[in-house]
């Protein structure tokens, strides 16, 4: 097995792009068949009893899927591996790798136990608005008893990506939303017909999705000698380690993940409807905050791990201002484009079935309001890594309690003018408070500084996104009215977008962008691979 501490200098940058690069293109795959399976989930529900039941019991566990794998034991978990990496020693790494997963596993087999004998009380909670439509109310129990033993399955599976993640193999890890993505669409169309109610059918796709995700990644885990095996040593140093930083940074993760669970219990106040406007809003902004913000936050993780082992501080804050010069010269043109071209995408997408036009319409007001913190979402997805890498989970946890206070009083002030898209205002301020935060936090304990660089990047990308928006603008109000088919609309789509990218690109070089080398080392790399 080897284990190497990641390079310096050009040659660590090269590598990051590459690894952001290939995160992005399984994430692409993924956030294209996540669409695939909204596609079908739209049409077949659209936004009524049966979507807003179903989408209740998805936020459930993952919402624990964020507090225990993908957020606070991710983040825990990889910088104590890499010191296991940093040492060189396999069979301490695999025996720290056993102990943790037999320690994870046995406390989410508690939490999903009990998380069945009350979910009742938990859809309460989650939801407390469904209590006055009593078969709404038991479709969501009934939703989330069976989609709740997800967490289990999707939390080991986060524990392999982390081991992945950490060895710089990050194809399979990345690829394995697209299974989850082709299970569910085999729940909403196959399974939903043999299931009563019809959203049975696609609670099932989402767990055995879960398990997939898991299996898929056994034959990696083998291959670099750390499958799982039980090895019950709950005094092992490592997991001391793991609880030690996810004591705080648990706290941390759940403020954001509080946020979330805010807008839905909120929501379900709203009228009928309201938590699917939000759900299919959001998908559309994961997409770009996906291939963007959250690629590079798993690509920069690692790295970030092993320059604070090594001490290496000038190359800390050299891959940390790369990371944030893409994520400026990336989001730009994406929020511009999600703006303007928000109803076109979402008629196109799921304008269909149950979906109607005024669906459409709601939720572009929704999708409007995220998209203005697309930059703010993605900027925090990579400085908080930064945090973790350094094992400082306090400083995350303060400012999250900080956002989540003022994210409260934004949804209340927000939600009674702008019903639910004054939720998603409020995420997106939200997402620009926490952001500033995390900078000023920084430069407190790094010396980190946003230098001129960053400054003429996002200048640059300004004016270039910009010019692009003009484009848009004139196309979707000149071209986008004239298609009146499916396949013409999807012709039309196409044609703006090449050419709002081609226009954003041409401006860039124009300007003198130098991120615009980023995207011809990888367009090298992949015609040379």
């Amino acid at each position: 097995m080897s284990d190497k501490i990641a390079p310096s200098g050009p040659e660590s940058r090269s590598s990051l792009i590459r690894s952001t690069g290939i995160i992005s293109f399984f994430t692409l795959l993924s956030r294209i068949s996540g669409f695939i399976r909204d596609m079908i989930i739209a049409q077949a529900f659209g936004a009524g009893m049966g979507a807003d039941a179903f989408f209740v019991a998805q936020k459930l566990p993952n919402f624990l899927r964020r507090l225990f794998a993908e957020g606070a034991f991710s983040t825990a978990f990889v910088p104590v591996f890499a010191d296991h990496l940093a040492q060189n020693d396999p069979e301490g790494t695999r025996n720290a790798v056993r102990a943790v997963f037999t320690y994870l596993f046995l406390v989410l087999l508690l939490v999903v136990g009990v998380g069945e004998v009350i979910m009742p009380g938990i859809v309460f909670v989650a939801a407390p608005g469904f209590i006055d439509e009593p078969e709404k109310f038991d479709l969501a129990v009934l939703l989330s008893r069976v989609t709740f033993p997800y967490i289990l399955f999707i939390s080991l599976a986060a524990l392999a990506a982390g081991i992945l993640n950490s060895h710089r193999r990050f194809a399979v890890p990345a690829s394995m939303p697209i299974l989850l993505n082709l299970s569910m669409i085999t729940g909403a169309t196959l399974l939903a017909g043999m299931t009563d109610p019809p959203t049975l059918g696609l609670a099932i796709g989402l767990l055995v999705g879960g398990c997939m995700q898991l299996a898929f990644q056994f034959p990696s885990l083998a291959k670099l000698g750390l499958m799982f095996r039980f090895r019950w040593d709950p005094r092992h140093p490592s997991i001391r380690r793991i609880l030690g930083l996810m004591g705080p940074s648990l706290l941390g993760v759940s403020v954001a993940q509080i946020n979330l669970l805010l807008d839905l219990f909120l929501a379900s106040w709203l009228p009928e409807g309201s938590i699917s406007y939000l759900y299919y809003a959001d998908r559309l902004l994961e997409f770009p905050l996906g291939l963007i913000g959250v690629a590079l936050a798993t690509a920069i993780l690692p790295t970030l791990s092993a320059r604070a082992a090594r001490g290496d501080h000038a190359g800390f804050q050299d891959d940390l201002t790369m990371a944030l010069r893409v994520i400026i010269f990336l989001t730009l043109p994406a929020t511009v484009g999600l703006i303007v071209l928000r109803e076109p995408v979402l008629a196109l997408l799921f304008e269909r079935g149950a979906f109607a036009p005024a669906t459409t319409h709601l939720t572009a007001n929704a999708l409007l309001a995220y998209s203005v913190g697309l930059i703010a979402l993605s900027t925090v997805k990579v400085t908080a890594p930064a945090f973790y890498a350094m094992q400082d989970t306090r400083t995350p946890v303060r400012i999250a309690i900080i956002c989540l206070a003022a994210n409260m009083i934004m949804n209340i002030a927000l939600m009674f003018p702008l019903q639910h898209v004054g939720l998603a205002l409020a995420t997106s301020l939200g997402g620009f408070l926490n952001a500033t935060l995390l900078l000023r936090a920084l430069r407190r304990k790094t010396g980190f500084a946003i230098h001129r660089d960053l400054w003429m990047t996002l200048i640059k990308g300004a004016i270039a996104s910009g010019i692009m928006g003009g484009f848009l603008l004139y196309a979707r109000d000149g071209w986008w009215p004239q298609a009146h088919t499916g396949l013409a609309q999807a012709v039309t789509l196409a044609a703006i977008l090449t050419g709002g990218m081609l226009l954003y690109i041409g401006a860039a070089l124009a300007l003198g962008m130098r991120e615009t080398g980023f995207l011809k080392r990888i367009v090298a790399r992949k015609r040379g691979g």
